[in-house]
C-alpha cells in the first residue's frame, strides 16, 4: 500500500449520493448541490455539510426547512452546472430547466425532473461541523422513471454511478425493521 495525504481521505468513504437540496427564502426558490450526505437513522434523519458558503444556506436558516430532490446519471451535467454557479444572481431552476413542483408540508419546491423528493424540516445545525440535521417529512419517489442509477461524487471532480443491485432482502429478513 502507499500513503495518500490525509486530506484525501475522505475520498475513500465519500458517503451518499450527490442530491439537489432546494429552499424558498420567502421570496424565491433556490437550489444547491450538495454530496455531502447521510442517513442518520430511520425515524427518517438525514445530515448534509453546508454553511454560510452556499447561498441557499440563509434561507434554509431562516425557514428550517428544504427539500432533497435526488437526481440520476442522466442529470450529471446539471447537477454539476447548479452546483457552480450561485443563487445570488442565478435562477437555477430557469437556467437548467428544471421544473419546480410544490410540496405538501414545505415552501421549497420538489424538482419534477429528479428521481425522488424528500421534503424536511431542520432538526439541528451542528454548526462546529457545518452540519445541518433534517427531519424527512414527506417522500416522493417517480417509478415511472427508466434511469435510477444515482451519483456519487468522489471529491476531486469525478464521479462514481451505482452499478447493479444487488438483493440480499431474504437474507437480512430479521434484521430489516418493520416498515421499510
Amino acid at each position: 500500500m502507499r500513503k495518500m495525504q490525509i486530506s484525501k481521505a475522505f475520498t475513500l468513504i465519500e458517503s451518499g449520493p450527490v442530491v439537489l437540496v432546494t429552499t424558498h427564502d420567502g421570496k424565491k426558490n433556490n437550489i444547491m448541490t450538495i454530496s455531502w450526505t447521510m442517513v442518520v437513522d430511520f425515524t427518517p434523519l438525514f445530515a448534509m455539510t453546508t454553511g454560510p458558503w452556499n447561498y441557499s444556506f440563509s434561507a434554509l436558516r431562516k425557514t428550517k426547512e428544504c427539500v432533497i430532490a435526488i437526481p440520476t446519471v442522466d442529470m450529471l451535467d446539471t447537477v454539476v452546472g447548479v452546483g457552480t454557479c450561485s443563487g445570488a444572481d442565478t435562477d437555477k431552476f430557469e437556467r437548467f430547466m428544471l421544473t419546480p413542483v410544490k410540496g405538501t408540508h414545505v415552501k421549497a419546491p420538489l424538482i419534477k425532473e429528479c428521481m425522488a423528493n424528500i421534503e424536511c424540516r431542520v432538526a439541528d445545525f451542528v454548526k462546529k461541523h457545518n452540519i445541518v440535521v433534517l427531519e424527512g417529512v414527506e417522500a416522493y419517489c417517480d417509478d415511472s422513471r427508466k434511469e435510477k442509477r444515482t451519483v456519487h461524487a468522489v471529491g476531486d471532480g469525478t464521479f462514481i454511478v451505482d452499478g447493479r443491485m444487488l438483493d440480499r432482502k431474504e437474507m437480512m429478513r430479521l434484521k430489516i425493521p418493520a416498515g421499510l
